[in-house]
């Protein structure tokens, strides 16, 4: 119902008296209602049959506009899915500048599965009270909150909890202790069952946490994500992070993401989004809204690798590396890819293939077992060896008949690591072949596999397969995603009551655990926006997301068919974005502008923005690129010419007196900017410019990527500018590589759409 009304008003009432209407009776309105949204923002979340929706949603046939007066949409309550040591250090923050009680100012919002409160990595030594402006509370039986961990609540719109599920903020998951940790975690030992040991942190460790637990064994629902934006609007946080996502593009007016992010950008609130785990296919980023900073995943220098020594003495392994073969240095084409903490001492064990050990009774065959499926395997012929498979699963098969270890075939998994309820480690399916040649040519086939080990990926950073690539889906004219993080194989805080491993019914107990997905890159771009944010409390949302994407490290394209559409602008940079020069702000009348050339209309904006003098007035429905955005980005119809005017106005938070000059390029085509020449002389001043972009139709290739570079000698604000072309009819597969595979139920490396997660 868009921006809450002013004044002494009862929206609670309201929500009331609209059920009545609809329903016929005070108390079937009354058992209807869920959440009444009322602190921030205007809406309700109730049970209603599709013909009650009907009668909320009907719009007039002429305008188009809800007959119902104050509705702006009526949605149902999807599901939305789940989208360190290392990693702060590789992209050169080993520790802030800033002092600890700056960064103490700063509260991070996590919509997440809740957090463990007891992990060290959310106590508060030598934390003082909470800000002032904190007006949140925690709630939950058994759930204590401090001076680090300073809120917490938890919704569930559906009453519905499976048995693993815990009734309160506490995290049963391990997804939302291990964000809120990479995010806003202390320094604190850590090392998952011996591995990457070190110290693990997060961006700001003096920052405070509130968390809000919308996501539960089932899924997150739509009704309680914007009933916890409701919340951490009004509790005064100042950067929200959501590491979730819809499975399936959404207009931005019924995503519960873009619409409560929305809100909270109204009152300076930046919301750092996870890009979705559907990669590599084209146009499945997620929570592209332009308000919204999203994140894709790359890889940091740091990879987990095992081996297979097979009694011949030859070893087999998987590259954990995506770069084509070329580019790599030819030792590392023998790493293993595996987050394997069992040490088998060097031991050989027999070693039999799946499909030798079919479990005929309860009606597998040889097909069926060579792929290791649970209870599809004969534990007398498996007990004490190690299997041959020849698919990635989750190794519970194995271990439920008594086996030591698998050797998993997969070659869609190569570029990151996956930890198991056993000893085991994945190969190309090149090398299963040879693999399963072994055990058919020797009488006694043995093998073993090694511990464990890390070792330096020379190429890092590079986009990881599964992050979700552009363009935008709904708004071809919005480059997305924004940016990228560290995604993969990132150590933090865990729930230890959560498996952890693949395999769901790992009872083993962990404090921090290996995980990867966009949902792990989301928390490092949370974590810098806030360092941002503390250094600069006064900046908008805008501000924040122009400096952390004008300053990042432009990643190499030769390791990119994709270029941008992998990477946006390209890796973040926390220390420098505190310092971009010049930002690219945009206020709510930019976005409002923005959504009325995207063809909202005037009565739906006046209920969004609860202001009745705002309008589109004569804006006409037409292309994105007046929005103050700090990327260019040109979609052109198959075979038709490049064409396009950007109009863009920077703001100096740099020095008073500066000098500003632009150059912009990009192949096969001619770009001039007008004026070329900036100066200013006070903090403040604001300068626009214009960049026209001209060519003939693309054919050289898909994706033409630029840049527009503005430097005054101690500063380069650099914006990517990407042309590309749109193919009539195109189709773009929804699903990732990691759908292909069976789902790993119940799975530790939640995020994204597979199993990585339940974004």
């Amino acid at each position: 119902m868009g921006e809450r009304p002013k004044g002494d008003f009862s929206v609670a009432s309201t929500h009331h008296s609209m059920l009545e209407t609809v329903l016929g009776s005070t108390s079937s309105a009354k058992d209807s209602l869920i959440y009444s949204y009322g602190k921030s923002f205007n809406g309700f979340a109730a049970r209603l049959s599709d013909e009650e929706v009907a009668k909320l949603s009907a719009k007039n046939k002429k305008t188009w506009v809800a007959e119902m007066e104050g509705v702006v949409s009526v949605l149902p309550n999807h599901k939305l899915k789940l989208h360190t040591t290392r990693s702060w250090d590789f992209m050169g923050f080993s520790k802030g500048t800033l002092p600890a009680p700056i960064e103490g100012k700063v509260i991070i919002g996590v919509l997440d599965t809740g957090i463990w409160p007891e992990s060290d990595s959310f106590n508060d030594d030598d934390f003082g009270p909470p800000p002032s402006k904190w007006k949140g509370k925690c709630t939950g039986a058994n759930f204590t909150c401090n001076n680090k961990l300073i809120g917490a609540r938890y919704y569930n719109s559906e009453d519905n909890y499976d048995t693993t599920d815990i009734k309160s903020p506490r995290d049963s998951e391990g997804h939302g202790s291990h964000t809120a940790s990479t995010a806003a975690g202390r320094e604190v030992p850590a090392s998952y069952f011996g591995l990457a040991a070190g110290t693990a942190r997060g961006g700001v460790p003096n920052a405070r946490i509130a968390v809000y637990k919308v996501c539960w064994a089932s899924g997150c629902a739509s009704a309680d994500i914007l009933a916890a934006f409701d919340d951490a609007i009004a509790d005064g946080v100042d950067i929200i992070s959501t590491s979730l996502g819809a499975p399936f593009p959404f207009e931005y007016l019924e995503d519960p993401i873009a619409i409560g992010s929305f809100h909270a950008m109204k009152y300076g609130i930046l919301t750092s989004s996870s890009a979705g785990n559907s990669g590599p296919f084209p146009a499945t980023v997620s929570n592209y809204a332009p308000w919204i900073l999203t994140v894709a995943a790359s890889t940091i220098d740091r990879r987990f690798v095992a081996k297979a020594v097979l009694g011949n003495g030859e070893i087999y392994s998987i590259s954990s590396c995506i770069i084509p073969s070329h580019l790599i240095p030819y030792n590392d084409l023998m790493q293993g890819l595996s987050v394997n903490n069992f040490d088998l001492n060097g031991k050989s064990y027999p070693l039999i293939w799946g499909g030798d050990a079919a479990n005929f009774s309860a009606g597998a065959n040889s097909a069926i077992s060579s792929q290791c499926f649970h209870g599809a395997m004969n534990s007398y012929k498996v007990k004490g060896k190690i299997v041959f498979c020849e698919r990635i699963g989750d190794g519970a098969g194995i271990l439920s008949a008594d086996g030591v270890g698998a050797i998993m075939a997969d070659s869609l998994f190569t570029d990151f690591a996956f930890s198991f309820p056993l000893s085991a480690t994945v190969i190309t399916t090149e090398d299963g072949q040879r693999v399963l040649d072994y055990i058919r040519s020797t009488e006694n086939p043995v093998a073993t596999i090694l511990v464990g080990e890390t070792d330096k990926d020379v190429m890092a950073p590079y986009i990881i397969s599964f992050s979700s690539r552009g363009p935008n889906p709904i708004t071809p004219d919005i480059l997305k995603p924004d940016l990228t993080a560290p995604g993969v194989d990132i150590l933090a805080a865990w729930s230890p009551v959560a498996p952890p491993s693949v395999d769901f019914e790992d009872t083993r107990s962990v404090e921090y655990n290996i995980i990867s997905g966009t949902s792990m890159s989301c928390p490092h771009a949370s974590g810098a926006a806030a360092y941002v944010k503390a250094a600069h409390p006064k900046w908008s949302a805008a501000a924040i997301k122009s400096a952390l994407m004008t300053t990042a490290h432009v990643l190499d394209p030769k390791k990119h068919d994709e270029l941008e559409f992998a990477y946006g602008s390209g890796h973040i940079n926390p220390l420098k974005a505190v310092k971009p020069g010049l930002v690219f702000d945009a206020s709510e009348a930019d976005y409002v502008h923005f959504l009325c050339k995207q063809g909202y209309n005037t009565t739906t904006l006046k209920l969004i923005i609860g202001d009745n003098s705002s309008s589109c007035g004569r804006t006409k429905p037409g292309r994105a690129w007046d929005l103050n955005y700090p990327s260019f980005s040109l979609a052109v119809e198959d075979g038709q010419k490049i064409h396009a005017v950007f109009t863009r106005t920077v703001t100096n938070v740099g020095s008073p007196n500066s000098t500003y000059y632009i150059n912009a390029y990009t192949p096969y085509s001619r770009v001039s900017v007008t004026p070329s020449t900036l100066s200013f002389s006070a903090v403040g001043e604001k300068k626009s410019f214009t960049v026209k972009v001209s060519g003939p139709p693309i054919s050289q290739q898909p994706i033409l990527s630029g840049a527009v570079l503005l430097t005054d000698g101690v500063h380069v604000v650099r914006s990517p500018l990407v042309i590309y072309t749109i193919l009539p009819g195109a189709a773009y597969p929804s699903n990732s590589i990691l759908e292909k595979r069976p789902s790993f139920k119940g799975s530790s490396l939640y995020h994204g759409n597979g199993i990585l997660g339940r974004n």
